[in-house]
C-alpha cells in the first residue's frame, strides 16, 4: 500500500475570481478565454480597477485544484509546489493543509519573494478569462520536486502550465523519471490550448515514451495530434498514453482504458462558471482509479463532479457535496 493515492507537481497560484462582463475586457485590454500570462505592474493595474470585496480567494493552480479535489472525495494526496514567505504564501499553506493535503512548504524554507496570483475573470455565459502572474512559481525546479513523496504515490499528475519554462520542464522530466524507476504510473495533463499550441515539442520531449494516463480536452488533443477531427486524434494520442481522457465540455468525455473507447454521457445542468472543470474531472477521474472504481465508473464520478462545479461560482467542491456525489455513484 502506497502513502499517497496522488502526488501532484505545478503551479502554485492563489486563485482571485470575480465576476466581470465582456465591456470590462474591452475596456482593459483583456483577451476573453485564454490563460494570459502577465507581470506583476499589469496585474496589479488590473486588480486597481475589479471589486476585490466580492472576489473569491482560494489556493489553486490546476494541479493544486486537482490534488485537493481527489482529496475532498477521501483520497490521499501531496503537493510539491513553490510559494514565497509572504501574506499569500502563508495563505496558500493554510488552505492546503485545510484541504487535506500534505505538502513540500514549511515556514522555516519559504524564500523571500511574491507568491503567483491568478485573476479569474468569470463572465454570464459562464466562460473563464485568466490573467497569471506567476510570482516565485515561475522558479519551480528540480529541487521543488518532493522524491519521497512521488515514491510513495500510486501516481504521480504533472501540470503542463510548468512547460513554459526550462526549469519547469526540467521539473517534469525529473519527476517522471524518479516515479518511472519507481514503479509509479504518471499522468499529465495538457492544461490550456495555448500549452499545446505554443510548447508542442517541449510536450513531446515530457512525454517521451509515453505515459500511462493523458488529459486533454477536445481542442488540445486536435491541437497536439494535428487532426482536424476527433475521430483521427484520439488514434493518434495512443501513441503517447496507455489510457487518456479527452473532455468535450457539455457534451460529456472519452475514456480510452487501453484497449476500448467509453463515451461518459454528461450531466444536465445550468453552466456559470467553468473554471475548474478541467481540474475537478481529473481529480474526481484520479481518484476513482487509485481507490477500486473502474475507468467508466471514474468516469462518471468525475462527469457528476465537474457538471456541479461548473454549476457554482469558484473551482471547488465544499466536502459535503463531494460526499453527496460519493453517494449517488454507491448508494448504500
Amino acid at each position: 500500500m502506497k502513502k499517497y493515492d496522488v502526488t501532484g507537481i505545478g503551479n502554485a497560484l492563489v486563485d482571485i475570481e470575480f465576476k466581470t462582463n465582456d465591456q470590462f475586457f474591452a475596456d482593459n485590454g483583456v483577451e476573453k478565454g485564454l490563460m494570459t500570462l502577465v507581470d506583476e505592474e499589469r496585474q496589479n493595474a488590473l486588480m486597481q480597477v475589479i471589486n476585490t470585496a466580492e472576489a473569491k480567494k482560494q489556493c489553486g493552480g490546476s494541479a493544486g485544484n486537482t490534488v485537493i479535489a481527489v482529496s475532498q472525495f477521501g483520497g490521499k494526496a501531496f503537493y510539491c509546489c513553490k510559494v514565497a514567505n509572504d501574506e499569500l504564501g502563508h495563505f496558500y499553506m493554510k488552505d492546503m493543509e485545510d484541504s487535506g493535503v500534505d505538502n513540500n512548504l514549511t515556514l522555516e524554507t519559504l524564500a523571500e519573494g511574491v507568491t503567483g496570483k491568478c485573476l479569474v475573470m468569470v463572465t454570464e455565459d459562464a466562460e473563464r478569462t485568466m490573467n497569471t502572474f506567476l510570482g516565485i512559481t515561475q522558479a519551480y525546479s528540480i529541487a521543488d520536486v518532493d522524491e519521497e513523496a512521488i515514491k510513495n504515490s500510486q501516481y504521480l499528475y504533472i501540470e503542463g502550465y510548468l512547460i513554459t519554462s526550462e526549469n519547469g520542464k526540467a521539473a517534469m522530466l525529473h519527476a517522471k523519471r524518479v516515479a518511472e524507476e519507481n514503479g509509479v504510473k504518471v499522468a499529465i495533463t495538457f492544461s490550456d490550448p495555448a500549452m499545446v499550441k505554443y510548447f508542442r515539442e517541449p510536450f513531446v520531449d515530457v512525454l517521451g515514451e509515453g505515459v500511462d494516463m493523458l488529459f486533454a480536452n477536445e481542442e488540445e488533443a486536435m491541437l497536439f495530434t494535428g487532426k482536424d477531427n476527433l475521430l483521427e486524434a484520439r488514434e493518434e494520442l495512443k501513441k503517447y498514453a496507455k489510457h487518456f481522457v479527452i473532455t468535450q465540455g457539455k457534451n460529456g468525455a472519452i475514456i480510452f482504458d487501453g484497449d476500448t473507447f467509453i463515451d461518459i454521457e454528461p450531466y444536465a445542468t445550468e453552466a456559470i462558471d467553468t473554471n475548474g472543470a478541467g481540474d475537478m474531472f481529473a481529480g474526481a477521474f484520479m481518484f476513482g482509479i487509485t481507490n477500486g472504481h473502474s475507468y467508466a465508473s471514474s468516469g462518471k464520478l468525475a462527469s457528476m463532479a465537474s457538471s456541479k462545479i461548473v454549476s457554482q461560482f469558484g473551482p471547488r467542491l465544499a466536502w459535503h457535496e463531494a460526499k453527496d456525489i460519493l453517494t449517488r455513484l454507491n448508494p448504500s
